[in-house]
């Protein structure tokens, strides 16, 4: 995938009147853009009034963890999201279908395993009755991956 735009976007400036003297204007940005100027403006305030507060090698980790965000987001906003194509997403797409398929199978286990160890006391009747909802968001979450990756395979087999 190439990361260079094969075009510039069109940038519009809109002009907006605040009072009779003063007025703005407004660019407009990418999505990415905003989300790295908006991250960014939030991060910094945070950074500068957490480092003051914690250990010095804290404080240093913090700096290097938000210069690293920095760099990252900058490296994001580049990216033109108009340019990505459907063929390209669905690698991505498929692994997203099969993480929520794998996470909705292993979490129904691992509640199986904790009310048969935790609460072997309990009937049948009773762990359906105490443990329902959390069984029911695993299982759904399990076919929402299954429906994404029905999908992408309808999608593609033409």
């Amino acid at each position: 995938m190439d990361f260079e735009p094969k075009y510039q976007p069109i940038r519009r400036k809109v002009r907006y009147q605040v009072s009779d003297r003063e007025s703005i204007e407004i660019t407009d940005r990418k999505p990415l853009e905003i989300l790295r100027d908006t991250e960014g403006l939030i991060r910094r305030q945070a950074v500068a009034a957490i480092v003051p507060v914690v250990s010095q090698p804290l404080a240093a980790k913090i700096e290097s963890a938000s210069e690293v965000a920095e760099d990252s987001l900058s490296l994001l906003a580049e990216i033109d999201l108009d340019a990505i194509s459907d063929v390209e997403l669905q690698p991505a797409r498929i692994l997203v279908g099969l993480s929520f398929v794998g996470f909705g199978a292993l979490a129904i286990a691992l509640l199986t395993l904790f009310i048969y160890t935790l609460h072997p006391q309990l009937t049948h009747q009773q762990q359906i009755h105490q443990y329902w909802y959390p069984y029911v968001f695993f299982v759904s979450l399990g076919v929402t991956g299954l429906l994404t990756l029905g999908r992408e395979i309808m999608r593609f087999t033409r």
